[in-house]
């Protein structure tokens, strides 16, 4: 087991199945899938011939890919061994994954292949789909910094998908299964590790809903240490932190906790310095903010943010963190419960913010602790007052999803920029028929 072979984690691993090598490795793999069926599990119809390899085509801003997991599913599944036979691959060596170059050349250049390939590399034999669908090569990725970000949001109440904006591949989420009094109720969404997690209301208590793209499969049951909605959440690696909110008498809260996807434990933190609710939170500097939101016993909008240090355990109070409209900016009819909680990401331990309003994109200078103006947000992507807007840091660049208002069933859009190249410019990476309206939307990365 991998487990017992603590070296490969502890070393580096041999940098000769790197780039020209690594792809050599693929390709032999691959063979092997088109030995047993003729045609690769994952290809996508009318892809373009590259080599002896069938990679999806690029989009266009009017094409998409639909892509369903059912087939990762299946693979996933658990199997009967003593029916199981030996496929094509397999070899007396039940450790050595690619027989002619080693259990560790075949680690390294596994954990350097995109995760949109590992439902063809788990169909190879046993060995593949254990390393896969247990978590180890999760775990080893994430140790090595090798990291892919993909985009989880969901335009219809049950219904989630996935964007890869690499490969500019949409797949399907399998259906969630709930009553209807979790459909209705206020819902918060993130991603930590290889988990989504759904977070919402039932009859009589909160519920969390947890998808694993180990095993393509939803399950519950899971319990927070304080049941809370409305609170600002953030992941870093394994581990999320989520403050703040109100439970279920509708007291805001100002406790915290801390969840380990690894172990699927909670952790209870030190309360934050004020109570506060539909706020947001970011890690940036490997410290966890929570921003805005409203608190007081007159629900009143806060310019303030706290920062948590993981190391000493302590928060600091940061004031005027938040990018809200105050005095003659805001619309002063508006009820501050009716606008979404701040649109924030952070790309490069940089802070951005949308302002939906005027459809602009603001940066924190953290110096001088104010917010600076940088450019526009893509023109099509309309909110009501913030909500159903998609704003999300996405490995070096900010991703916006949403499309115009349309009645019925209208367009989604992905739209991508790059900070690090200069004022926005807004790429289109994908778009397709779907809810403009984007109910929730978390990023996954490993």
């Amino acid at each position: 087991m991998l487990e017992d072979r603590s070296y490969l984690v502890s070393r580096g691993y041999p940098r000769t199945c790197e780039r020209e090598s690594n792809w050599a490795c693929m390709n032999y793999m691959l063979e092997k899938i088109e030995v047993r069926g003729g045609k690769r599990p994952l290809d996508n119809e009318g892809g373009e011939e590259i080599g002896s390899r069938k990679l999806p085509k690029q989009l266009d801003a009017r094409e998409g890919v639909e892509s369903s997991l059912e087939f990762y599913d299946k693979l996933m599944a658990p199997t009967d061994q003593s029916g199981n036979r030996r496929h094509a691959g397999d070899n007396s060596d039940s450790s050595s994954l690619i027989h002619a170059i080693g259990r560790d050349n075949s680690i390294s250049c596994l954990i350097r292949c995109s995760r949109s390939d590992y439902g063809a590399i788990a169909s190879l034999n046993r060995n593949f789909r254990s390393l896969i669908s247990g978590g180890e090569l999760y775990r080893l990725r994430r140790q090595n910094e090798v990291i892919e970000h993909w985009v989880y949001f969901s335009c219809h109440l049950l219904e989630w998908e996935a964007f890869d904006p690499t490969r500019r591949r949409w797949m399907r989420l399998p259906t969630m299964t709930s009553n209807e009094c979790f459909v209705f109720s206020d819902k918060e969404s993130l991603a930590v590790g290889t988990e989504l997690l759904v977070f919402g209301k039932e009859v009589l208590s909160h519920v969390i809903y947890r998808y694993s793209l180990l095993t393509n499969t939803w399950s519950s049951g899971m319990r927070m240490k304080t049941p809370r909605c409305l609170f600002g959440s953030a992941s870093l690696g394994e581990i999320a932190i989520l403050a703040g909110g109100c439970d279920s008498q509708g007291k805001i809260l100002s406790s915290a906790e801390l969840y380990n996807s690894e172990s699927g434990t909670w952790e209870t933190l030190p309360d934050m310095k004020k109570p506060r609710k539909m706020c947001s939170g970011v890690f940036m500097n490997k410290k966890f903010y929570v921003i805005g939101g409203i608190g007081g016993t007159e629900s009143k909008l806060l310019t303030c943010g706290e920062e948590y240090n993981l190391q000493t355990r302590t928060w600091t109070d940061i004031p005027d963190m938040s990018p809200v409209r105050t005095g003659a900016a805001r619309e002063v009819d508006t009820p501050a419960t009716s606008e979404a909680p701040p649109l924030v990401a952070v790309v490069n331990n940089e802070l951005y913010a949308a302002d939906y309003a005027d459809m602009e994109v603001r940066k924190y200078d953290k110096d001088a602790r104010v917010w600076i103006t940088v450019g526009r947000l893509p023109e099509r992507a309309v909110s009501m007052n913030g909500w159903g807007l998609a704003f999300r840091a996405c490995g070096d660049r900010l991703i916006v999803i949403g499309g115009p208002r349309a009645m019925g069933e209208g367009f989604i859009e992905v739209n991508s920029w790059v900070p690090t190249e200069g004022p926005p410019q807004w790429n289109l990476l994908g778009r397709k028929q779907s809810g403009s309206f984007v109910y929730n939307c978390a990023v996954m990365g490993c």
